[in-house]
């Protein structure tokens, strides 16, 4: 059993992840969050310390791990502390606002020889190891276009809380926040970009107001030659996984539940496409796959390369919607 503590309560997943963290088997000793109220009513809601003060978290000697629930803006900082004091690291994403902070976290991760994770959940779709699979496998031909959409209606309808919109700590709106997921996907499956050209805009007063977006698509060519559009969006009710994968020889369409593929052998039967129905056994949470590393060897699965990755493409979304211009990515 591992002593865990949880570092702030800001994002919306910390409460699971908490949950997650006693469902695996192990103990939260302490809180600590740099809002009192909040850390003190979650402390006493886990049944545990809370403290205001970080260094004295860290210099704990009955802690194990961290697990990083702050402000974006924040997560330099306090991860590099957490790994000068010899404590694993599970993070939310995104890891960083910008390449060069991500880059920093990872010297130190390194550096101290402290177990990582981020939380990139889509990753251990049965789906997306599916499309990995027949990526490689050739059978789609040379992959040239790919579009990726995950979206909810956090501002439109108004659940989302009132600092998610606040850009100094999310260090942006939509694209930050839920567009991680196609983001991260797309880099997992396609590889190394190339260029990105992004436009956002905001449609609901909160987001008008904070000056965050709420609807988000970005163009991304990889440098496969494969061009990728990710899409996000805060003001979608109804919005299923979009996933589709097309190559020269084939395509691959997936959406829910629904999974349909095209390849020249299957273009024999009736309309070209088969469902698919046997797909790869999904992979273990992210958190039990960093669980799993430190205390079983493991190997880490994701890991910090996945995570300066997709600081990468984030920091030059960001720069393409505010420029208005197609980056290039070095």
């Amino acid at each position: 059993m591992l002593n865990v503590a949880m570092l702030s309560k800001w994002h919306v997943h910390a409460g699971g992840y908490a949950n997650e963290v006693k469902k695996l088997g192990h103990n939260i000793p302490v809180v600590w969050d740099e809002d009192e109220n909040r850390g003190k009513d979650w402390a006493k809601e886990l049944g545990c310390d809370y403290e205001n003060d970080l260094a004295k978290v860290l210099a704990r000697s009955d802690i194990d791990a961290v697990v990083v629930d702050t402000e974006t803006s924040k997560h330099r900082d306090v991860m590099i502390a957490a790994a000068n004091a010899k404590k694993h690291i599970f993070t939310e994403k995104t890891l960083a606002a910008t390449k060069k902070e991500a880059l920093e976290i990872a010297k130190a991760v390194e550096k101290n020889k402290v177990i990582f994770t981020i939380s990139m959940p889509q990753r251990t779709s049965p789906v997306v190891l599916y499309a990995k699979q027949i990526i490689e496998s050739g059978v789609l031909g040379q992959v040239n276009t790919a579009r990726f959409r995950n979206a909810h209606n956090g501002a439109s309808g108004d659940w989302l809380p009132d600092y998610w919109y606040i850009e100094k700590d999310a260090c942006g709106g939509a694209m930050m926040d839920l567009g991680c997921h196609p983001m991260y996907v797309a880099n997992y499956l396609l590889g190394d970009p190339a260029r990105i050209t992004s436009m956002y805009n905001a449609t609901q007063k909160k987001s008008i107001d904070y000056g965050i977006e709420d609807n988000a698509i970005n163009l991304i060519e990889f440098k496969n030659k494969a061009i990728a559009m990710v899409e996000t969006s805060f003001v979608t009710p109804v919005s299923p996984w979009a996933f589709e994968i097309y190559g020269t020889e084939g395509m691959f369409l997936g959406s829910d539940n629904n999974i349909r593929l095209s390849t020249p052998e299957t273009r024999k039967l009736r309309d070209g496409f088969i469902e698919v129905t046997k797909l790869p056994k999904s992979l273990p949470s992210p958190m039990q796959t960093w669980f799993n590393a430190i205390e079983k060897g493991d190997s880490v699965v994701f890991d910090i390369k996945a995570g300066i990755g997709l600081s990468e493409l984030l920091e030059n979304a960001y720069i393409s919607h505010k420029t208005g211009t197609t980056v290039t990515i070095k």
